[in-house]
């Protein structure tokens, strides 16, 4: 198992990542039968020296509801009959998770309505009112 490289510099080294390979289901034959192809990747998170405690709240915030009950993010691949695409696969879902979660969110700038947007906002209220108006019948003669 080799280290998960992701961007800005950060690499989850092998040690924080535990692999087992298990039965895969669906069919297959005699080759799923036999062979344990389905890829399991375990990482605890909160326990890695990858994370500075903003990114790891930052990650937590955003992937809380994947993680167990214990921290653990469980990811696991079974697309292909081979445990080394398998075990790719999972790396590279753990990458592209780890790399939204650091990537900071923009910061909102309040935008204002344009001075044409307000007038086209206005008359089609006024229309509409107009619209409205003509549907009236005559007012009511006692």
């Amino acid at each position: 198992m080799d280290d998960v490289t992701i961007r800005y510099g950060l690499v989850i080294p092998a040690t924080e990542l535990t692999v087992r390979f298990v039965r895969s289901r669906g069919p297959g034959g005699q080759h799923g039968n036999k062979t344990s192809t389905k890829a399991v990747l375990r990482w605890t998170p909160s326990e890695s020296v990858v994370f500075t405690a903003q990114q790891l709240a930052r990650f937590i915030t955003r992937y809380g509801s994947r993680l167990t009950q214990t921290g653990e993010m469980i990811l696991t691949s079974e697309v292909s009959r081979s445990q080394r695409q398998n075990l790719d696969d999972c790396c590279d879902r753990l990458r592209t998770l780890v790399e939204s979660a650091l990537r900071a969110p923009k910061t909102r700038r309040p935008t204002r309505p344009t001075k044409g947007s307000k007038v086209r906002r206005r008359q089609a209220k006024e229309q509409l009112s107009r619209k409205k108006q003509d549907r009236a019948g005559p007012p009511d003669r006692d």
